[in-house]
């Protein structure tokens, strides 16, 4: 098959722990089967702040071609109010992205973000370069969230900013990529001279694969502690700020199956791991003040600090059911859902109904998946989950397990084939 090439510009890439990662790897490993070279421009591990993790990157087949770039010292940045690391390395990574196209025959540049500044590169890649860009939104840059800060906080100040640049980086772009459809919608709104047709709904998905490292990394999976003789329930991955009130319903369910049945309640727990967006030590827990604010704390175990990605897919392989969450935005849709339908575990989901993550998992199947609207909706979800608590403690095998068929289209080899197909589109209109 014909290799064309095509540059993945991710800021952040293994061995980073960092969840943005995913993205570039699983184009990485699995573009090449379908007909494209990937060329990933990321900045050194040596410039990360957060905790490296070795194993990831031996997840990276080592004949990808990946070139690393500088960046200035955060230590020194930050004297300014900058630590972002696409803003560190913006010299560096323009530098060397325009190099790579003078001296490369490139069929397409993919940017992925968050951080979201590398974008901007896309107008002078069309002016210099005339190579399609598309772009590839992970989270919102322009986001509800952001909306919601005081005004002169350091995130209302980048929300401004992002209101200001987002549409300048999207007026460059020959293709744009989110997570969910909802996500698209929201960015088709804000600006109705986005084309439609040229955007695409591709959630991070997951790889199968990743599983089978398990095998060889056991002194790392097992890193965190599943205490014997109890019967666990795990949530792995960051909690958001509006991910809370989904919290608190799900701990006011657990204080009423604990008030119906003790005994059942008193071998439960619930373990929360890297429920934080830090790798390093020192990270604030999110989970604890709530779970004793709801005065569940002694079924609640919280890691907020992340863990190694082979070590939270190990948490979900030897746990016994799977907690999933989303927030109460509608846009959100989560990665986490597809490692955790991978690993052959009941679940207990709870999503915004309009989330795409809340669809998916209905028609996967292999737990107990609820959804509402409104915050009175969501309270009113307590009896149910308390049910569902119940029923995958006493009865787990009866959820039996996920349809691979229901989010086959989600693995990472196919995500890549979606990707290889919009490179085909792009360089097919340029050859025109």
């Amino acid at each position: 098959m014909d290799q064309r090439s095509a540059v993945i510009l991710s800021a952040y890439f293994p061995p980073s722990t960092l969840a943005g990662v995913h993205r570039a790897r699983h184009l990485a490993k699995h573009l090449p089967a379908a007909g494209w070279q990937p060329i990933v421009l990321c900045v050194s591990e040596a410039h990360h702040e957060e905790l490296l993790d070795p194993r990831l990157a031996s997840l990276v087949p080592p004949d990808i071609e990946i070139l690393k770039v500088g960046a200035l010292p955060a230590r020194l940045t930050r004297l300014a109010g900058v630590g972002e690391i696409s803003l560190r390395a913006w010299r560096p990574l323009q530098n060397a992205l325009y190099r790579l196209l003078e001296r490369r025959t490139v069929g397409a540049v993919l940017i992925t973000g968050s951080p979201y500044y590398p974008m901007l590169f896309a107008r002078s890649i069309k002016r210099r370069f005339g190579v399609p860009v598309v772009l590839d939104f992970q989270d919102p840059w322009v986001s509800n969230w952001g909306k919601e800060q005081p005004f002169f906080s350091k995130a209302g100040m980048a929300h401004r900013l992002a209101t200001l640049l987002e549409p300048r980086a999207l007026q460059a772009a020959d293709f744009v990529t989110s997570v969910s459809d909802m996500q698209n919608a929201e960015m088709a709104a804000r600006y109705p001279w986005l084309d439609v047709s040229r955007m695409a709904a591709l959630p991070i998905g997951g790889d199968p694969a990743d599983f089978a490292a398990l095998r060889t990394a056991s002194d790392e999976t097992d890193a965190v502690d599943l205490e014997e003789g109890f019967f666990h329930l795990s949530y792995v991955g960051t909690l958001l700020p509006h991910a809370k009130a989904l919290l608190r319903v799900l701990f006011r369910a657990f204080a009423r199956l604990r008030a119906a049945e003790p005994r059942l309640a008193a071998r439960m727990r619930l373990n929360f791991i890297g429920t934080s967006n830090q790798s390093a030590g020192g990270a604030i827990g999110r989970v604890r003040p709530i779970a004793e604010t709801e005065g569940v704390a002694e079924s609640v175990r919280e890691i907020a600090q992340r863990v190694p990605y082979l070590g939270a897919l190990g948490v979900l392989a030897r746990s016994d059911g799977i907690l999933l969450f989303g927030s109460d935005e509608p846009h959100y849709t989560a990665s986490k859902i597809y490692p955790a339908l991978m690993c052959g575990r009941p679940f207990l989901s709870l999503f915004h109904r309009a989330s795409s993550s809340h669809a998916i998992l209905c028609a996967a199947g292999g737990g107990s998946p609820w959804a509402f609207e409104t915050p009175d909706e969501l309270a009113a979800l307590e009896p149910s989950l308390a049910e569902g608590l119940r029923a995958l403690a006493l009865r787990p095998e009866s959820f039996g397990v996920a349809n691979r068929e229901a989010y086959a289209a989600y693995e990472a080899r196919n995500i890549a084939c979606r990707f290889a197909e919009i490179f085909d589109r792009l360089t097919s209109e340029r050859a025109l």
